[in-house]
């Protein structure tokens, strides 16, 4: 498989798989990628995912434009059956992170979006090129990135096209962290690590909130907020860490099995 998917302990990582291709998507790659954004989902032993891809030239160069344009072009496919791998819909509410060890352009960038903590190689370079062969990014990025980055930087990216570094893509708001190119998997997993000792279901409220909470207007937000504030507050996770705080313990939460 092109898209292949490791468990290490409670991480899901999941891999672009076409090095020589700088990890272009092949339309049976989309797939895949959706297929193991699901396995990770009902997996109750998947704390966290971490996305990558195999070699340090780039993370994904979106689209393998050699199959995926004529598909398009000659009206054989629908782009919304890429929804699974642009995790539009998602039902995946466990922390999604992405380790960026190279390119990250077109379709790849989009991918990123999709996740919710990035860490990127010091070398890496990201772009949206699609204005320049007459398409547009549209596997969630026309949605999201308005809402992730500032209007003006977003626009920037969709309109000029134009590639921008780590450093400039960590200005911008695109990812959280910029590190060695050999130390992009190892800090990712680090975070994976970490989160997999909080609470499980803590971590799901938060994610799934955070993504349904935002286009509401503000009343009805601060409404639902509440209700997702007390699903966590009524929780046994909730019951086991406030008692493990008064008692100054670590505490072991149900959602994890216990596990520390």
């Amino acid at each position: 498989m092109s898209v292949t998917y490791e468990k290490h302990g409670p991480t899901a990582l999941i891999t672009l798989n076409r090095p020589d291709k700088l990890n272009a998507l092949t339309l049976k790659m989309y797939d895949e990628l959706a297929e193991a954004f699901e396995s990770a989902r009902c997996d109750d032993g998947v704390a966290t995912v971490v996305l990558t891809g195999a070699g340090d030239r780039a993370f994904c160069v979106g689209a393998d434009l050699s199959e995926s344009i004529p598909a398009l072009a000659e009206g054989h496919f629908d782009i919304s059956h890429w929804d699974g791998a642009h995790q539009k819909h998602t039902r995946l509410f466990k922390p999604v992170i992405c380790a960026i060890n190279g390119l990250a352009l077109g379709g790849g960038f989009e991918i990123m979006l999709s996740t919710d903590l990035r860490v990127a190689s010091r070398t890496a370079q990201f772009a949206l090129p699609e204005v320049g062969i007459g398409v547009v990014p549209a596997g969630g990025t026309l949605a999201r990135l308005t809402r992730q980055i500032g209007y003006a930087h977003a626009m920037e990216l969709l309109l000029l096209g134009d590639r921008v570094d780590a450093a400039t893509a960590h200005r911008m708001g695109l990812v959280n962290l910029v590190v060695e190119p050999d130390e992009v998997l190892d800090a990712a997993m680090r975070w994976a690590d970490r989160l997999a000792t909080l609470s499980g279901n803590a971590l799901e409220v938060v994610k799934r909130s955070v993504l349904q909470l935002g286009d509401m207007p503000l009343e009805a937000a601060f409404h639902a907020e509440a209700l997702y504030g007390q699903q966590a507050f009524d929780s046994a996770d909730a019951r086991a860490g406030l008692a493990a705080f008064a008692k100054r313990e670590a505490p072991r939460f149900p959602s994890r099995g216990h596990r520390r």
